[in-house]
């Protein structure tokens, strides 16, 4: 498949070379529903019955594992532990370290940000936990989409898919504005000095940052050429990175005042929290690690080790930093578009500040590499169901990378890097984060304690009310939160009752499936906290990022009404056609093969898993 080739036309016995396009319209939308008008519109009148069949079609393990020749080349298994961590650290120590933290602090949490660090740390990390056994028992690009398709099902997984492609988006061009500040202070400007300010865009969105999209056309060409030279080129940046942020904890606490921490909470236990939302953002982009599953040499093996290995390691540099920079400096003064630079600065040491801000652009631009190799790949995946246009998922031979879904999410990344502010992105990006890990901790509940065949319906039905009560509880709990100032009565109804609904599924519903590499320990405690948690620190952000939320999450329905829906419906329809077809050619090899004749059916078709 390629995007562009020569044709050579003959005029008057001579040949003009013509360049073409081969990207048609069977690209994008080849599928039944789109060949005519009247097929369309058949298809549309269809939407309510095809609508229920994909809410109630759950994937499989064999047809995740197996829409990877979907992509007519397959990625290359170059990658493990070791690579694992690099790209988990440089997946995620950037922005969220270099300059929310003095957001946060200064307005938010004080001193104490450095517990909001630790709250989110451990949300993340139990996240961490529930992603890890299911990218060992399903090696896929496809991270936490393949997984909530198989265990939640279509619906829910296209949802889950339109908010992971808009994290990775958001995510990016945050980390891409804030490469832009950053190097701003290098140069010994202010932060802003290279935003070019446009009176006729609205608040917030008319600041443009035009060395942002530079910046993502580079990452996208290194992310293209090779996921092996992209992983290198992460830990060598990484292990810069690294030094720089010991310099500066041992300058930094040479320069410390205990003084500054005083007083240590003084926006609250509220304040903490507030932060701790926001700061999750901080921690965004482990889950890229999970797509490369697909790449890793040992999946069973270097998983778990690369994920968890790299989240405790970030969460400990995050808390360190997070004290550091308070003992600098009071929180009052700290600055919120670059924090510690300015920090080395106001203690003397102004030649600091050149070596953070170079350390902080070698971070950012870690993250932004392992978010775009992690991105497309996501892509990649959805797009072999059909949900989005099977363009995305075609893999380069030469490469071995998914070509088109790097370049159009890059490129989506650029145009939002150019217009959004900081703070709009991390609070948005907050939002679409917590609802994915949460809806990963609750498949991996339903993985564990359901399975078609296996579980009776008793069972199944202790299940889903204890699920209902796990979810009802935190969401109460939540919004109590936001809503009462001083209040507590409630959390003594809502928290037992997540106790309770927990314990029942321990003690009522046998464990239908056990895993057969890595398991998540203490299960269902784990993933229940880690339900909890997600959904308790959606309590602490604010109305308009829901607004924003709501937005994009209703634009979604309409694509999938209108397009994902027929498109994947169409697709799963002929993979079971093709799937009975090679039984039945199975049967009639036995047949003649009984009649003493010899034959050999042709191999399978790529399983649906529906």
């Amino acid at each position: 498949m390629g995007i562009e080739s020569d044709e050579v036309i003959t005029e008057s016995g001579g040949g003009i070379r013509r360049r073409n396009c081969l990207c048609t319209k069977d690209d994008f939308l080849p599928e039944e529903s789109f060949k005519s008008w009247s097929n369309y519109a058949n298809a549309l009148r269809q939407t309510p019955r095809r609508l229920i069949e994909r809410v109630l079609t759950r994937s499989g393990d064999e047809a995740e594992l197996e829409s990877k020749s979907r992509s007519q080349h397959e990625m290359k298994k170059t990658l493990n532990w070791w690579d694992l961590i690099w790209f988990g650290m440089g997946a995620v120590i950037g922005a969220g370290i270099f300059v929310l933290t003095g957001l946060e602090a200064s307005q938010d949490a004080g001193p104490a940000v450095v517990l909001s660090y630790a709250v989110s740390g451990v949300s993340a990390l139990l996240s961490v936990f529930c992603y890890t056994e299911f990218a060992v028992e399903i090696p896929v690009a496809g991270g936490s989409f393949a997984y909530l398709r198989v265990e939640l099902g279509d619906f829910v997984a296209f949802i889950a898919a339109g908010n992971i492609l808009l994290e990775y988006v958001i995510g990016g061009a945050a980390v891409a504005r804030s490469w832009t500040s950053y190097f701003a202070t290098l140069l010994n400007f202010r932060a802003d000095k290279f935003l070019i300010t446009a009176n006729g865009l609205a608040k917030g969105y008319n600041q443009l940052d035009p060395i942002a999209v530079g910046v993502c056309f580079i990452i996208c060409i290194i992310a293209i050429r090779s996921t092996k030279g992209s992983s290198r080129l992460n830990y060598v940046a990484s292990i810069i990175h690294i030094v720089v942020i010991i310099f500066i904890i041992i300058c930094g606490l040479i320069k410390s005042d205990t003084k500054n921490y005083t007083p240590f909470t003084p926006f609250g236990t509220r304040g903490i929290f507030k932060a701790s939302a926001v700061l999750f953002f901080a921690y965004v982009g482990f889950d890229a690690v999970s797509t490369m599953a697909e790449e890793t040499k040992d999946p069973a093996r270097d998983i778990p080790i690369g994920l968890v290995g790299s989240m405790v390691i970030t969460t400990t540099i995050y808390c360190i930093l997070a004290i550091t920079l308070c003992l600098m400096q009071p929180y009052q003064n700290i600055d919120p578009n670059a924090p510690f630079s300015v920090a080395f600065k106001a203690v003397g040491w102004s030649w600091a500040q050149y070596i953070v801000a170079a350390g902080a652009l070698k971070g950012m631009t870690s993250v932004l590499l392992v978010g775009a190799v992690g991105q497309a790949r996501y892509l990649t995946h959805i797009a072999r169901t059909h949900m989005m246009p099977p363009w995305f998922s075609y893999v380069d031979a030469k490469t071995g990378t998914p070509v088109n879904a790097t370049a159009v999410m890059m490129s989506a990344t650029a145009i939002v890097a150019f217009f959004t502010k900081l703070k709009i992105l991390s609070n948005l990006l907050s939002i679409s984060t917590l609802f994915i890990f949460m809806l990963v901790a609750l498949a991996l509940l339903v993985r564990r304690y359901y399975a078609s065949g296996v579980t009776t319906n008793a069972d199944r039905n202790k299940l889903i009310a204890c699920l209902l009560l796990i979810l009802g509880s935190s969401i109460a709990t939540a919004a109590y939160w936001g809503l009462s100032e001083n209040g507590w009565i409630a959390y003594c109804i809502t928290l037992p009752i997540w106790f309770m609904a927990t314990a029942g599924i321990y003690i009522f519903v046998p464990q239908a499936r056990n895993p057969k590499l890595w398991g998540v320990p203490l299960v269902p405690w784990l993933p229940s906290a880690s339900i909890a948690i997600n959904i308790f620190l959606l309590g602490s952000i604010d109305k308009d990022s829901f607004i924003r939320f709501a937005g994009w999450t209703g634009f979604l329905l309409v694509y999938y009404f209108f397009f994902g829906l027929h498109a994947s419906y169409d697709t799963a329809k002929e993979l079971e056609r093709s799937k009975a077809g090679w039984k039945s050619n199975i049967e009639e090899g036995n047949a003649v093969s009984s009649n003493g004749l010899k034959h050999a059916p042709s191999a399978p078709p790529v399983a649906s898993g529906n």
